[in-house]
């Protein structure tokens, strides 16, 4: 374990990181193998956050199932500049414990059941072939923009009862809040998430209101009847939960099927054995997850002193899991940086583990199950347009800025 300060700063020279580093954005997974190969579990301040960063897959999934690591919301408690930010993901399931967090997945958990879930199927299977309808005679689009964007949209704004006319404003609202809980965020970054988050009260107080008036079948109406009848659900949290929805079906879908392309771009022969071998879909899919996981840190707070791995995590230090890192030891998964589709078992934890596992896990699945089979049937010769991908300034998740590609 590093831990003393001067061991820590002759630790950072061996390799120094900087957020701003194109060459860590573009590719953490070399930084993430060197402080495995140290520490697994490393104390310092390797983001300038102090706390413990978790590499191993082993101590990852651990700690993602013990209850005595709690989550806890981003903003301190304190805060007044950013209050209807830190008062919304305060509402938000995400950020629940214990009781609390038990009572909203029950209810939430309702709209994402395997059956709920594979009954979106045909709408998503019309949804991917439709917008690749759009752009089939002009041979060539930007995979976020036109496909994995929209398709998400379309799908949480369905589930939620968004009218679609309205699903572009998702995009601004999802790529501005995901800011706000990154460790790359900065005061203008967090103002503006205060900022949009108001915006979002407004909407959704109204949506729900309507909703109220007239129930129809999506999710608001489900959780609306829920409260009349008498379940223990707040209007604040039936807001934050509508509002975590947005960021979470955009980011984590858009992601995942952005980063899945390019994964198949960068290893030809696994996109053409897809192409030859359409039901290796599933396994590709998870796959994909475990490559170049969506989201790539999660964090926890010690809720008590709590002994593991031979050192003591003292009550309220933070512990920064490092999922991108976990799902890449190679105590756990051999060849751990090379592509492999068919790979089986395949036990990563892009999703999480234990009693906050992703809640829209399923869906996510399903999405990109369809959009990328889908894709890589449909279109012969897919490339790359751009000599190389451009990635969102984020720690936390794995997000590009655009994935332009050409195909016959």
């Amino acid at each position: 374990m590093i831990s003393h300060p001067k061991q820590e700063l002759e630790f950072l020279k061996t390799f120094p990181i900087s957020l701003s580093s194109s060459e860590f954005l573009s590719n953490p997974y070399p930084i993430y193998d060197q402080l495995r190969s140290h520490c697994p579990m490393y104390k310092g301040s390797l983001f300038k956050y102090r706390g413990w960063y978790v590499t191993g897959y082993e101590e990852a999934a651990k700690i993602l199932k013990n209850t005595k690591f709690k989550n806890r919301i981003p903003l301190p408690q304190t805060t007044k500049k950013y209050e209807h930010l830190k008062n919304i993901q305060n509402d938000m399931m995400l950020f629940k414990n214990q009781d609390d967090h038990k009572r909203l997945r029950m209810l939430i958990s309702k709209a994402f059941t395997p059956n709920v879930v594979e009954g979106y199927r045909p709408y998503i299977e019309e949804t991917v072939n439709d917008l690749l309808d759009r752009v089939q005679a002009r041979k060539r689009m930007d995979i976020i923009a036109d496909f994995a964007f929209p398709l998400a949209s379309l799908i949480i704004a369905k589930i939620l009862g968004v009218p679609e006319e309205e699903r572009q404003q998702f995009r601004e609202w999802s790529v501005s809040l995901i800011q706000t809980i990154d460790f790359t965020r900065s005061k203008r970054t967090l103002t503006n998430g205060n900022d949009i988050t108001k915006i979002l009260l407004v909407y959704f107080k109204e949506l729900i209101q309507k909703r109220k008036q007239l129930l129809q079948d999506d999710l608001i109406s489900r959780l609306i009847i829920e409260e009349q009848q008498g379940e223990v659900l707040t209007d604040e949290e039936l807001l934050a939960t509508c509002i975590l929805l947005v960021i979470a079906g955009h980011e984590t879908t858009v992601n995942l099927i952005s980063n899945s392309v390019l994964s198949l771009l960068n290893y030809p022969k696994q996109l053409m054995m897809l192409k030859e071998k359409p039901i290796l879909i599933e396994r590709a899919v998870e796959e994909f997850l475990r490559y170049d996981s969506p989201t790539q840190l999660t964090a926890r707070v010690a809720s008590e002193e709590i002994e593991m791995n031979e050192v003591t995590i003292k009550k309220g230090e933070q512990v920064y899991i490092l999922l991108g890192a976990a799902n890449r030891d190679p105590k756990k998964f051999d060849h751990p940086n090379v592509l492999d589709i068919t790979r089986n078992p395949n036990p990563h934890l892009a999703f999480g583990s234990g009693i906050h596992f992703c809640l829209g896990a399923s869906l996510a699945r399903l999405e990109a199950q369809i959009a990328i089979g889908t894709l890589v049937q449909r279109m012969d010769h897919l490339q790359m347009a751009a000599p190389e991908p451009q990635w969102r300034k984020l720690i936390g998740f794995r997000s590009l800025k655009e994935l332009p590609v050409t195909f016959h």
